[in-house]
């Protein structure tokens, strides 16, 4: 199989960049259950505006990804372009019958997430500069974070449906998966993992467009209930190299929770399917 994804910049540090957008593309690979084999290089860059040191690099960070991740960065293509743009087009291999995907969730599955929300509001916050250090630090730890203990996990638990979310964010893909399945879900939101500090720059108005058009275009499928409209903004923030979400049988999904902390990977169970047409209740 093969997927490409790249990014402008979502942090000033280029060689963090360069991770964080190596990252997002190879996420691709392991929402599949797949293993990444090798990757080309995907550049828009402005020569005349940017030293080709800066782009050395983003690159750097995008070969330590494939060394990290165990798959060679091969080659690539650039082009000029007045923004800058990196990223992956990466190759990799699954068993035809084991191959993950976001249509196969069943009533009774619990649904598991991995990695925190919030990027959208971090990285907002951060190119506005009113991101707190420690806000800094920990979106890019969750950026540049792997999600390859999450695939395996997921593969080891019988996942019965994984996506990864990005940047239609939690509910965005939620409401995706939940359509091709034929099924309803239910969140609980006091269960959701947040970023700490993005909430308190929610609630002073620092939010991602993409976050607010991820809430218009699931509005009608999502019943928020007694909820915040700032509460539903979070589920719905667009995330930037996100976790994984998928559905596992319930002792098997708590199973997977748990491996993952041993390994120090955040993830929570956040709700629960049913039988339904494609509906989102938040709990």
């Amino acid at each position: 199989m093969a997927t490409a994804d790249f990014l402008t910049p979502v942090v000033d540090d280029a060689r963090a960049w360069g991770r964080i957008a190596a990252m997002n593309a190879v996420s691709d690979v392991y929402a599949m259950g797949a293993r990444p084999l090798f990757a080309l290089n995907l550049v828009a860059w402005p020569s005349t505006e940017l030293p080709t040191a800066l782009l050395a690099e983003v690159l750097a960070g995008g070969s330590e990804v494939g060394a990290e991740c165990g798959f060679a960065v091969v080659g690539g293509h650039s082009i000029d372009d007045p923004e800058p743009k990196y990223g992956l087009a990466v190759v990799g291999e699954v068993h035809p019958d084991k191959v993950l995907t976001n249509a196969g969730l069943r009533d009774g599955d619990a649904l598991v997430l991995t990695k925190r929300l919030g990027i959208g509001i971090a990285t907002t916050a951060i190119k506005a500069g009113t991101a707190p250090e420690s806000l800094i630090a920990d979106a890019v730890a969750s950026m540049t974070a792997s999600n390859a203990a999450a695939a395996d996990a997921a593969v080891a638990a019988g996942a019965t449906g994984c996506t990864d979310i990005t940047g239609f964010g939690l509910l965005g893909h939620l409401t995706k998966m939940a359509a091709a399945s034929g099924v309803d879900a239910v969140i609980e939101v006091a269960a959701v993992p947040v970023l700490d500090g993005v909430r308190m720059l929610a609630e002073a108005g620092t939010m991602p467009g993409g976050s607010r058009r991820n809430r218009d275009y699931t509005a009608d499928v999502v019943d928020a209930g007694h909820h915040r409209e700032i509460d539903v903004l979070l589920l719905a923030d667009a995330q930037t190299s996100g976790g994984l979400l998928f559905g596992a049988e319930p002792r098997r999904a708590q199973a997977a929770v748990a491996e993952l902390a041993a390994r120090g990977v955040p993830a929570a169970v956040i709700g629960s399917v049913r039988s339904g047409t494609g509906r989102i209740t938040l709990r």
